[in-house]
């Protein structure tokens, strides 16, 4: 449960780490090419304001799973799994809750404490960011490498985005027992209408499929 709480939300870590957590870091001086693929990816960020499509995650035992989700800014997100996964994660702006459909359980976290403010923020600018450490092109796609904390040298969280027009396509995690998951996610809509009732914790169980 907890690894697919982690792998749905840590890589938006660097957007959510505070400034203090990097004070002793030094950011990378990225060209002047970069910066500007750094403030276009920012732009398509800040003006995305909903989100919904279909995921694919990868564990790091390549075990698979796969749901659907729904964004909303600020703060409001949902990640359905696919059965026979009985996990779903709720965020209703101020907290965000991970269910257990099957048990019947479900665990709280307040949403400050957890990595969410790089896609659920207002503004975004990750050119300023010091948890941002790399960027690259490959395979006509834009890669961002960040770090979750200052102590680690290498980045251990990559974001891609398609190119030229900008659209985020998956992100890969790299926990601290050096283990990956990658999501991957596709069918994305952007901008459109999403009923508000799915990101409401006491109505969880109730489904984004209409």
């Amino acid at each position: 449960m907890r690894r697919l709480f982690l792998a749905l939300l840590f890589c938006f870590a660097a957007s959510a780490a505070s400034a203090a957590d990097f004070a002793q870091t030094m950011q990378p001086r990225f060209t002047p090419a970069d910066q500007a693929d750094l403030d276009r990816i920012s732009a398509y960020l800040n003006t995305t304001q909903t989100l919904k499509g279909s995921f694919v995650q990868i564990g790091p035992e390549g075990q698979v799973d796969e749901g659907r989700f729904y964004i909303q800014k600020p703060g409001r997100m949902r990640f359905e799994y696919a059965a026979p996964n009985p996990t779903l994660i709720v965020s209703d702006g101020s907290s965000v809750a991970v269910i257990n459909k099957k048990l019947n359980t479900t665990d709280r976290y307040p949403i400050w404490t957890t990595p969410l403010s790089l896609i659920l923020s207002r503004e975004v600018d990750l050119k300023k960011n010091p948890a941002i450490i790399g960027l690259a092109h490959q395979d006509g796609q834009l890669v961002v490498s960040a770090r979750s904390h200052s102590s680690r040298a290498t980045g251990n969280i990559t974001l891609v985005f398609s190119e030229p027009d900008i659209a985020l396509r998956q992100w890969t995690v790299i926990d601290a027992q050096g283990l990956t998951t990658t999501v991957s996610i596709r069918d994305l809509k952007q901008d459109t209408v999403i009923d508000p009732t799915l990101f409401k914790i006491a109505d969880a169980s109730a489904t984004g499929e209409k």
